[in-house]
């Protein structure tokens, strides 16, 4: 699954006490916060529901991803014909009125 960023308002003297403490003992605000959330959502989500979004998330990671073709370029761009050549020359030659030489 995609994970997103959380967000709240905690006054910044026990952030920073919490932080302290937690680091004497050598421990992760942001890994606690996690599970903090996780057992918030087994706790809140019904079972179905997660069950639901981990067979989708598991479907989606185990789907192979097609690579997309690279663009190509049209034929004309890429293969040279002398038909789009002259037909270019006599359009410019009738245009300005003067003669080619012709090869």
């Amino acid at each position: 699954m995609k994970n997103t960023t959380v967000q709240i308002a905690y006054p910044a003297e026990k952030l920073d006490a919490i932080r302290q403490y937690m680091g004497k003992k050598g421990a992760s605000l942001d890994a606690e916060l996690g599970e903090a959330l996780t057992r918030l959502y087994e706790k809140h989500v019904p079972r179905d529901v997660r069950e639901f979004l981990e067979t989708r998330d598991a479907a989606q990671t185990d789907k192979p991803r097609r690579p997309r073709p690279a663009a190509r370029a049209p034929a004309s761009m890429t293969e040279p014909n002398s038909r789009h050549i002259d037909a270019a020359a006599s359009t410019v030659s009738a245009a300005t009125g003067r003669q080619e030489p012709q090869e």
